[in-house]
């Protein structure tokens, strides 16, 4: 749909009055209308208006506002499912910020700071998960007995060669180098960063694989630098004659650069092989550790800023860095909107446990639990046939419950018809499946009991709330009855106009007709001929494709002194030129001066929005003929 017209008088269909909290102010076609709703409507369009509005004239137009409204409803459009789904998505939205926990958000935006303090260098040994139990357990396994042999003086560093599936670090002992926080997953992160040099950590699990992790040392974090670089490559055949002439020239290179630091951004455009930074200058993103080769890593951060390195090798071949500047661990406060974007990412683990904590949070709040032989059963059917075609056959077992809020039951068939028929026939996974199904099932249950709750408890949530569904009703009416009509209805239009015709006079003359400028005066007679003889409602469309790259075709209507070249032809005020140049040829068709409108067509928008005006009233008078209103005068006398 499009954009809503909310106004300062959206207003709500609430049928939640208070009884003696919340007296109901106004009754419109039998749906109450709350004073909370009321005044929350009054004081938002007071602060809206440039002109101050008495409480009786917005209670007019309050009740207008309801009973186009109550048309909308009446019509069935609050039942289309298009109009549910976008109240369902603004719900949602809305919604979203009462649902966080935001003490549990900040322990983790906290947990990740502190852990931004501190640089770990950590060894790894990993097998991926497979998906299947057996694999997987047989995968925790392995661990488990590479850490037994670990922790009794085993090499930490051949296990990893010889066992670990993570090929970046197989070949040296599963050496990552520095940790810096922010960048493993959350779990793997969180032990590592938890441990001591020479610790081996128990079984780790990340999303995609297993781990045992063993600390090397720590210290503490060096921040990020921002410097360029200049790189000689080495050749791919490690030519020796070919790789000391590179050694000469980084050499020679080196010279000028340190005795001119101002020249190394030219330098590198000239020289560097790093075509992805050589076009900067040599200019490369701020980074910290681990995220540059060890031999690259160290001379960056050890250079003073405005520094220039000595050449150095690394296995790319040789460089010179020029230190442009550094920073420090950030402050919470900087960190902390890029690490809760981080955290309500799907692909981040805290995610998870952002879910977890909330239906934990709500199942208290809203007494949700598993029914215990409901979830039996449903699991035992899955782990002797998975999810196929016949799981979503009607079963004996469909009417028991699943899960109960409150005192209300959600049973085993409703959670399988929302599962839109998916299927998993492999019983293992369908077992692990139906886990995570059951999980988002409590969640969105959950969610919708907790939006129901906020809309009969928050009050600046409900206003919210019905203040878009009641604007997005009134637009959808006010399209049907007033807009489409006023644009569609040719005949009620031209009616309308020649009805009002007098309304609608010009202070000053406006010249009329068909501009044409063309190549030569050949093909500006060849346009005036063709235009005597098609219909006036197609001729400029037709002319335009008929001639086009040939003549400029434009509808004229506008008073003296808007174009010279109109006033030329038209007033005598001056040469005819015409405004491009590929064009020498300019006339006027069926130019003439109107003193005023001849038909709707002159004066089109000022009409299409008087008539707007007078559908909109000929509409509200039949809606207060058509829906009863009832206004409680005495609770209006209570308003504030």
């Amino acid at each position: 749909m499009k954009t809503k017209i909310l106004l300062g008088a959206g207003l709500g269909a609430c049928a939640l009055a208070w009884a003696a909290k919340d007296p109901v102010i106004m009754k419109v076609n039998g749906v109450d209308v709350p004073k909370s709703e009321f005044e929350y409507l009054y004081h938002k369009n007071s602060q809206q208006q440039l002109a101050s509005q008495s409480l009786d004239e917005y209670v007019d137009m309050f009740v207008n506002y309801r009973l186009k409204v109550a048309d909308a409803i009446a019509d069935g459009v609050d039942t289309t499912e298009a109009f549910r789904q976008e109240i369902d998505q603004y719900r949602r939205e809305l919604a979203a910020p009462y649902l966080v926990d935001s003490v549990f958000l900040n322990n983790l935006v906290q947990e990740a700071w502190e852990r931004s303090h501190d640089e770990v260098d950590a060894s790894h040994i990993m097998i991926f998960k497979k998906g299947n139990a057996a694999e997987d357990n047989a995968a925790k396994a392995t661990l488990d007995s590479l850490r037994k042999v670990a922790l009794n003086g085993g090499d930490f560093a051949a296990l990893a060669n010889q066992y670990s599936q993570d090929r970046g670090t197989v070949g040296r002992g599963g050496d990552l180098g520095y940790m810096v926080a922010g960048r493993y997953p959350y779990q793997f992160e969180k032990t590592a960063f938890s441990m001591q040099p020479g610790e081996i950590s128990d079984l780790t699990e990340s999303r995609m694989a297993y781990h045992i992790i063993k600390v090397n040392d720590r210290r503490p974090a060096r921040g990020q630098v921002r410097v360029a670089h200049i790189l000689l490559q080495d050749p791919r055949d490690k030519n020796e004659a070919e790789m000391n002439l590179n050694k000469a020239r980084i050499d020679s290179i080196y010279k000028v650069a340190s005795a001119t630091p101002a020249a190394f951004e030219d330098l590198a455009r000239q020289y560097s092989q790093d075509p992805g930074s050589a076009r900067q200058g040599g200019l490369l993103p701020w980074f910290g550790a681990g995220q540059m080769v060890p031999e690259f890593e160290e001379v960056a951060f050890a250079l003073p800023v405005n520094g220039v390195s000595e050449p150095f090798r690394s296995q790319f071949g040789w460089h010179i860095i020029y230190k442009l500047d550094s920073k420090g661990a950030p402050e919470l406060d900087e960190m902390k909107p890029a690490e809760l974007a981080r955290i309500q990412n799907p692909q981040d683990e805290r995610y998870t446990l952002v879910r977890n904590n909330e239906i934990a949070r709500l199942s208290k709040k809203h007494k949700a639990a598993f029914d215990k032989k409901g979830r039996q059963a449903l699991e035992a059917l899955v782990a002797a046939e998975g999810i196929d075609s016949t799981f979503y056959e009607p079963k004996a077992i469909d009417a028991l419950p699943l899960i109960t809020i409150g005192k209300d039951v959600r049973t085993i068939g409703q959670f399988k018809s929302g599962l839109n028929n998916s299927i998993q026939p492999e019983k293992e996974r369908a077992s692990e499946y139906l886990n995570v199904a059951l999980d988002n099932y409590m969640a969105h249950e959950l969610i919708e009991v907790e939006e129901d709750w906020l809309e009969n408890n928050q009050p600046e949530y409900r206003n919210l709330l019905h203040e878009y569904r009641n604007g997005s009703l009134l637009y959808e009416s006010s399209v049907k009855n007033v807009w489409n009509r006023a644009a569609q209805d040719k005949e009620g239009l031209n009616k309308f106009f020649l009805a009002h015709r007098d309304d609608y006079k010009w202070i000053e003359p406006r010249v009329k007709g068909i501009l044409v400028q063309a190549k030569n005066d050949s093909v500006a007679n060849d346009i005036a001929n063709l235009y005597r003889t098609l219909p006036k409602e197609e001729a400029v469309s037709r002319l335009k494709k008929e001639y086009k790259g040939e003549a400029q075709i434009d509808k004229i209507l506008m008073p003296k002194g808007q174009n010279a070249l109109v006033d030329a032809l038209m007033f005598g005020e001056g040469t005819p030129t015409p405004s491009n140049a590929n064009y020498t040829v300019c006339v006027m068709l069926d130019g003439r001066i109107l003193t005023e409108p001849e038909d709707v067509e002159d004066v089109k928008g000022q009409v299409t929005g008087d008539y707007q005006e007078a559908l909109e009233e000929e509409w509200i008078a039949s809606l207060r003929n058509k829906y009863p209103v009832e206004i409680n005068r005495k609770v209006l006398k209570s308003v504030k």
